[in-house]
C-alpha cells in the first residue's frame, strides 16, 4: 500500500565570510605589515537519509532552511570561523526533485549526502602582500551560498490500516488524527481508493494510516471494492477494526465486526499456501466503537459488554467530536514502537 509524500521546502548554503584588511600595530611603528586573516567557509547542505524517520511530516511545518554563514577574517592573520553543515534529516527513500521534476538525488540508502557547498570565504589582505605591494588595502568578499526551491518526495508505506463497513467512519477518523482532508459524505464507498494520513506522536516518531475501501459481505469474491480492498491490506501489519456503535439503520455493531473478519478469514483461505503471505485475521487489531457521543451511558456499556462476551476488547471514540481519538492515537503508537 505505497502513498506518496510530497513537500516543497527551500534551501541556502552558507555565505562565505569576508576577508579583512588590517595591518599590525606594534609599538614604535604605526603602521605595520598586512595581517587580515581569511573568511570562513560558509555551512553546507546535507540531507541525512535514515530510517529512524518515515514521513516528510516535519517539512510541512517549516519550508525554508539557510545554513550558517562563514565569519569574516580578523586581525592577526586569524580567520573567521567555518559555518556548521546544516543537516536535514530525512526517511531512507526520498528523492530530492527540482520544481520542474528533475532528479537531483536519489537517498535510498542511509547516510549523508552533500546538497550544497557553501560559498567559500573570502582572502584577507594578507594574502595579497607581494614584493611590489606590501601594504595592500583589499580584501575579498566571501563567495555567496546557493538557494535552490526543491520537492522532497518519499514513496510510503501504510503502517496501520483502517478497515470496517461503509460509514463507519473512516475517512473523518483519518481527518481528525493526522492533517489528511479526504473526501467524506454519507453514503456507501464514498471513499474509492485509500486515503492516506500521517499521524504524529511526538517530535521525532511518526507513523502512516491509511483508510481502507469498505467491506461488505462477499467482497473476498470480489463484491463491492472487494479484492481490490483486500490487496491493499495485505502490506499492512497493524489493523484498526472501526464499527460503528450507533446502529444507524437497524445495524448490529457486534454482527458487522464478524462480517468483516469473516471476509478476511476468507480471503486468507484464497490465499492460503502463497509464498510470503501472512493471514489477515490473524494480524493485530484494535477493535474501535466509533459514534458513541451518540449513545446513553448504558448503551455504551451495553455494548462494549457484548463485545466482552464474544472475546473481544474494546476502544470507544467519536471522530466526529475528536473524544478519544488522542488515546486512539497512543494505543497505535505504543503496538508499532512498543
Amino acid at each position: 500500500m505505497k502513498f506518496v509524500d510530497e513537500v516543497s521546502i527551500t534551501v541556502r548554503s552558507g555565505k562565505g565570510g569576508a576577508g579583512a584588511v588590517s595591518f599590525r600595530r606594534e609599538s614604535m611603528q604605526a603602521r605595520g605589515g598586512p595581517d587580515g586573516g581569511d573568511g570562513g567557509r560558509g555551512a553546507d547542505v546535507i540531507f541525512r537519509a535514515t530510517p529512524a524517520l518515515n514521513s516528510l511530516l516535519t517539512y510541512r511545518f517549516k519550508t525554508k532552511y539557510s545554513a550558517p554563514d562563514g565569519g569574516n577574517g580578523m586581525s592577526s592573520n586569524s580567520s573567521g570561523a567555518a559555518g556548521e553543515d546544516m543537516i536535514l534529516k530525512v526517511p531512507v527513500g526520498t528523492i530530492v526533485k527540482s520544481m520542474d521534476g528533475q532528479v537531483l538525488l536519489d537517498l535510498s540508502q542511509p547516510g549523508d549526502t552533500v546538497f550544497l557547498k557553501g560559498g567559500r570565504g573570502g582572502k584577507g589582505n594578507h594574502f595579497f602582500r607581494t614584493s611590489v605591494n606590501q601594504a595592500p588595502e583589499h580584501a575579498q568578499p566571501g563567495e555567496m551560498g546557493e538557494t535552490v526551491q526543491i520537492k522532497l518526495e518519499l514513496k510510503l508505506l501504510a503502517d496501520v490500516g483502517v478497515i470496517g463497513y461503509p460509514n463507519a467512519g473512516k475517512s473523518t477518523l483519518i481527518s481528525a488524527i493526522s492533517a489528511a482532508k479526504p473526501k467524506i459524505a454519507d453514503y456507501p464507498f464514498t471513499t474509492l481508493s485509500p486515503n492516506l494520513g500521517v499521524v504524529s506522536l511526538d517530535t521525532d516518531r511518526t507513523f502512516v494510516v491509511a483508510d481502507i475501501p469498505g467491506l461488505v459481505p462477499g467482497a473476498h469474491k470480489g463484491v463491492g471494492l472487494g479484492q481490490q480492498f483486500l490487496r491493499h491490506i495485505e502490506r499492512t501489519n497493524l489493523f484498526v477494526h472501526l464499527v460503528d456503535a450507533s446502529g444507524a439503520g437497524g445495524r448490529d455493531p457486534l454482527q458487522d465486526y464478524r462480517d468483516i473478519l469473516l471476509e478476511l478469514k476468507e480471503y486468507d483461505k484464497a490465499k492460503a499456501g502463497e509464498e510470503n503471505f501472512r493471514p489477515l485475521s490473524e494480524r493485530t487489531q484494535l477493535v474501535v466503537l466509533n459514534k458513541v457521543d451518540v449513545l446513553t451511558r448504558e448503551r455504551r456499556e451495553e455494548l462494549k459488554e457484548e463485545f466482552r462476551r464474544a472475546g473481544v476488547e474494546t476502544m470507544e471514540i467519536s471522530a466526529a467530536t475528536q473524544y478519544g481519538t488522542r488515546e486512539l492515537v497512543f494505543a497505535i503508537g505504543k503496538k508499532i514502537y512498543g
